[in-house]
């Protein structure tokens, strides 16, 4: 158990984890449970000309679904941050799902998926999302709100290498271009998860609003008495 314990510490600090779950879980809950109240009630549709000039590449989707590991990767190396830091990402990151929570209940779009032939691989796997993934909760595009957050969350950190830095941008890039090409989502949705998280996180670097999400941090890590009750450390003094 001591050797689990220290490997894990070097993936992933004390300090990071909780926020980590809470990420995960809270966005669970508001793309998921923002269903129950509204795949009964009327959606928008608010495609655009410019969507429809979009063409339909089906292999765009070995993006759209890979983009997940990108997620964990990129998310595990913010979480490794300064608490500081770790504490004003994981802050925004809660708010922007809160704003979507928002658009999901008060304002559910939805779009115009084209008929897909059954024809070809990446036709089948286009045929096994729209099965499984329905056309709602679209406004504004988690999709691209997480990975544009991913580049976001590392933009500027010397620790990370530029190389990945600049990868990170561009498969955040390429998974949103991805939504439009699978035809999952429309160009004010992607728009829209971008400049989501750009605000979120500009909100989240207010004293007020991270120091909030620490001090939550603090009370739930008292609780659970992780790492001795030591690892998130103590008050202000841990971040400077």
């Amino acid at each position: 158990m001591e050797k689990l314990r220290k490997m894990l510490n070097s993936l992933i600090p004390p300090y990071g984890r909780i926020p980590l779950i809470i990420a995960v879980a809270w966005n669970m809950t508001v793309y998921f449970g923002s269903r129950v109240f509204t795949s009964e009630w009327a959606h928008h549709d608010i495609e655009g000309e410019l969507d429809g000039l979009i063409p339909f590449v089906p292999w765009t989707a070995a993006i759209y679904l890979g983009c997940y590991l990108f997620w964990i990767v990129n998310y595990i190396l913010i979480a490794r941050q300064e608490k500081r830091h770790v504490c004003q990402f994981f802050a925004a990151d809660f708010l922007s799902r809160a704003v979507c929570l928002a658009f999901y209940l008060f304002y559910p779009t939805t779009n115009t998926r084209p008929a897909v032939a059954p024809e070809g691989f990446w036709n089948q796997v286009m045929i096994g999302l729209y099965a499984t993934d329905a056309a709602d909760n679209l406004f504004p595009s988690i999709h691209c709100l997480v990975s544009w957050f991913c580049f976001i969350g590392l933009r500027g950190k010397e620790g990370i290498p530029k190389w990945y830095r600049g990868l990170s941008c561009l498969m955040a890039l390429l998974v949103c271009l991805s939504t439009l090409t699978t035809k999952q989502h429309v160009i004010p949705d992607v728009i829209g998860g971008i400049l989501l998280a750009e605000i979120c996180l500009f909100i989240g670097k207010k004293q007020r609003v991270w120091g909030t999400y620490e001090r939550i941090l603090n009370k739930i890590n008292r609780a659970l008495r992780l790492g001795g009750g030591d690892s998130w450390g103590h008050g202000r003094k841990a971040f400077q």
